[in-house]
């Protein structure tokens, strides 16, 4: 893969708003740059809008180029809405810049049914793959996160979904954690080998027996356990990965709030606040969503990244970072070697960027 990855941004998605974006898009290029001196944004929304953004980041500017897109797709938009007009919205022209080859990568924080099915339509599956699936680490208490998919792209999944997904996480950890053979579990009411559905039974049959793919599977895995950092990736169908997930935001800001409340409620409190803040401000930031942001559309023929729609600068930084991640580790070949498909390498994005922004 190129050593000058080009990433595509939605610039118009996600409920902060353009400004954020922009500052997220600074902050990832800060925080890459020795790495990647070569890294460049196709920023893709309203073009007056953009160059007004960009005076606030001036040293963006010289690594970025304007894809003017006069529309972009609302929060609540259907997504066969959206698609009718995907060749005018800031996310459909981002997607289609990966399609064209034109950018490695793409960026978006709006609407995810939205992005799913433009990202879907446009790019399609990898031979071999059904559906594909949201993925995104999550914070755990072992060494690394645990990449949990899917989330909520597929409401319904039977063992042969299930089994792709495995593979495919896998794939995905051993970039993102550097693992040579991740620790899979599938995510069920019991750990004993009779309990849950006759698709999750079956899919543990089929991957008990895949000893040849590069991952160990470890069996079932409880909800109650999700964050313990006994497992690596954690496969389901997306109705019960979406709920799994809210629940365990919902529970980081509960605790945060229950501590604020806590530790304000006295005199003695507040005093006891002060000589644990370091401890409190190390579990503020391995709870928050934004050093975690950037879950990724896994089995497509490209990198789609969904940052999260409140995320801040930070969260925006982190799901670039992401992204560039995935491109130099080259994911999407990786996933078609593991499931030995035949698959050929998108072209090489053609946009050269010097200096300056332009249309």
């Amino acid at each position: 893969m190129t050593d000058q990855p080009c990433i595509a941004i939605d610039a118009m998605g996600g409920d902060e708003g353009l400004a954020v974006m922009l500052a997220g898009v600074a902050s990832a290029r800060r925080r890459l740059a020795a790495q990647y001196d070569g890294l460049n944004f196709l920023l893709v929304g309203d073009e007056t809008a953009i160059r007004a953004g960009l005076e606030s980041h001036p040293n963006l500017s010289a690594h970025s180029e304007i894809v003017h897109a006069p529309e972009l797709v609302g929060p609540n938009e259907k997504p066969s809405q959206a698609i009718r007009r995907a060749k005018v919205t800031s996310m459909g022209v981002t997607i289609d810049l990966v399609k064209k080859g034109r950018a490695h990568a793409a960026v978006s924080s709006g609407n995810t049914g939205a992005l799913m099915a433009m990202a879907k339509l446009s790019l399609r599956t990898l031979p071999g793959i059904d559906r594909p699936a949201l993925a995104a680490p999550l914070p755990t208490l072992g060494d690394n996160d645990v990449v949990m998919l899917d989330l909520g792209a597929n409401t319904e999944c039977d063992a042969r979904n299930l089994v792709q997904f495995a593979v495919m996480g896998a794939a995905y950890a051993r970039i993102i954690f550097e693992l040579d053979r991740p620790r899979v579990a599938l995510l069920n009411i019991g750990s004993e080998d009779q309990k849950g559905t006759d698709e999750i039974r079956a899919a543990a049959t089929e991957l008990r027996a895949a000893t040849h793919l590069p991952l160990a599977f470890t069996g079932f895995v409880e909800g109650d356990k999700l964050a313990r950092g006994n497992h690596d990736v954690i496969v389901c169908d997306g109705f019960a990965g979406n709920i799994a997930l809210k629940t365990a935001e919902g529970t980081a800001r509960f605790v945060g709030d229950l501590l604020k409340r806590a530790f304000t409620s006295s005199i003695r409190s507040k005093v006891g606040f002060l000589i644990s803040r370091p401890a409190t401000q190390l579990l503020r930031d391995h709870l928050d969503p934004n050093n975690h942001n950037g879950a990724i559309f896994l089995g497509l023929k490209g990198i789609v990244v969904k940052s999260h729609g409140s995320a801040n600068e930070l969260g925006v930084a982190t799901a670039i970072a992401n992204a560039v991640k995935l491109v130099r580790a080259d994911l999407t070949r990786r996933i078609a070697e593991d499931l030995g498909l035949d698959h050929r390498p998108a072209p090489t994005p053609t946009a050269v960027i010097d200096t300056g922004v332009g249309v």
